[in-house]
């Protein structure tokens, strides 16, 4: 709803990711897989998030994306900002052009207030934290075409014998 599906996925994945033990790589198409979400697009997203630094990628045998040391401590805020390449809520809530205190838009005033309780509540969960949640099984999640208990299951990777 206030996050673009760029950024739903990206932290989905990024969450999922953490949620692996460290240091395990996992297959794009495992990601996608497991999130039903869909897998050229996710692909593109993760190939990002490596340039950014978050990721990193190998390639061949044993490949996929692995999280960077640290990456677990970025919060959604944070992520959000990578993915999209700019502030959140930046824009007009309305997308009009301009929109500031001196040209309000017609809801800009009640808007302004929540925005910054948005921003403060993205800025406090971290990666991480919500990895942790993942593995506790203390939340459940339900992603497109299915309701999961937020226990990550690792989807073993067709490897070619």
């Amino acid at each position: 709803m206030l996050l673009s599906k760029t950024s739903e996925y990206a932290l989905q994945a990024l969450i999922y990711l953490a949620a692996q033990p460290p240091g395990e790589s996992v297959l794009s198409r495992d990601i996608s897989d497991y999130l039903h979400v869909p897998a050229q697009y996710l692909a593109k997203i993760l190939q990002d998030l490596a340039k950014r630094g978050v990721l990193d990628s190998f390639k061949g045998r044993g490949g996929g994306f692995v999280l960077r040391p640290g990456a677990e401590q970025l919060n959604i805020l944070e992520v959000v900002e990578i993915v999209e390449g700019q502030p959140f809520g930046q824009g007009c809530v309305l997308g009009l052009k301009a929109c500031a205190d001196e040209t309000a838009c017609p809801v800009h005033t009640q808007w302004k207030p929540l925005k910054a309780e948005v921003v403060g509540l993205l800025s406090k969960q971290t990666i991480g934290s919500m990895a942790e949640a993942v593995r506790a099984g203390r939340y459940r999640i339900h992603l497109p075409g299915m309701e999961l208990n937020m226990r990550p299951v690792r989807t073993p990777s067709k490897e070619l014998s």
